[in-house]
């Protein structure tokens, strides 16, 4: 499903002494099954922008195209709920959502909520778990007995369960270890990959940004400052490093050498295996 923002605009507390413009002129068309990254430091714009892929707010001008739906604004839009299915959102620290007694029934609430039975949500529910990477002797147990990161797994469940068309992730890997980020942004790129589902991933992580994504919209002062492939954008680092954003270590690896041996590469290095071969060719071009 694609989700176009034409001019979008957005104020907070419009028409109050405490109006504050947060995002203004965003122009964005995000294809289905395609997989982009919004990046940008706090305050850029991302979250604002974020909550619009759903409709949980509605510009304050400017159109948002989701599927078939336009969203304007000054208009009170009526049944969001097919939305909000189709669009699924992953919030930061999406396990402090949990609440019910078991983990199945906390599957289950999204799609029961939509109408499905009871019966087709529990199978739904064991879907879900297999996505996750989870057996399903948890469905019995309490949420609030499992281990961190199951209970970030159980919660990215429930949003899957409802089958969603769209997958908006807010910050997925925010308080997990390394170990912890890999598995969880390898299991939304398996995911990603084998079901053709568009991901949005909202993040400060530039090495994920870089990994992952087939496209990288920058956020700076409620705009879109750019946008394109990892390798268009971090093809400029030193841009990057102006507006206060970070770049993969490999990047920053990459400066260093070009700085103090004089040697130019011949494409931005986003993993440690495209650098190992950049500097390998150099090598045998007899560079120092």
């Amino acid at each position: 499903m694609r989700i176009t923002l034409e001019n979008v605009e957005y104020r907070y507390q419009q028409n109050t002494p405490f109006e504050h413009l947060a995002i203004h002129d965003v122009n964005i068309d995000l294809s289905p099954g395609t997989y982009t990254a919004i990046i940008g430091h706090t305050g850029s714009g991302k979250s604002t922008l974020l909550q619009h892929l759903n409709a949980l707010i509605t510009p304050t001008r400017g159109n948002v195209i989701i599927g078939d739906r336009i969203i304007k604004p000054g208009r009170k839009e009526k049944e969001l709920r097919p939305i909000r299915k189709k669009v699924g959102i992953v919030f930061q620290f999406p396990e402090h959502q949990l609440f019910e007694e078991t983990v199945e029934k906390d599957i289950c609430f999204g799609p029961m909520n939509f109408g499905v039975p009871e019966a087709d949500a529990k199978i739904m529910a064991r879907n879900a778990l297999k996505l996750v990477g989870l057996e399903e002797d948890i469905l019995t147990k309490s949420p609030f007995d499992l281990s961190g990161g199951q209970m970030r797994r159980v919660a990215i469940a429930g949003v899957l369960a409802m089958q969603p068309e769209v997958l908006v992730l807010d910050e997925p890997t925010a308080g997990l270890d390394p170990r912890g980020r890999k598995e969880i942004m390898d299991m939304f790129s398996q995911l990603h990959k084998e079901s053709g589902i568009s991901t949005i991933l909202v993040t400060h992580s530039m090495e994920d940004a870089a990994r992952y994504a087939d496209e990288i919209v920058i956020m700076h002062k409620g705009t879109v400052y750019k946008k394109g492939s990892p390798a268009d954008i971090f093809s400029e680092p030193e841009q990057l490093m102006e507006l206060g954003l970070d770049v993969p270590d490999t990047v920053r690896f990459q400066l260093k050498l070009q700085k103090e041996m004089g040697v130019r590469f011949d494409r931005p290095c986003l993993s440690i295996e495209e650098l190992a071969g950049e500097i390998n060719k150099l090598m045998k071009r007899g560079n120092p």
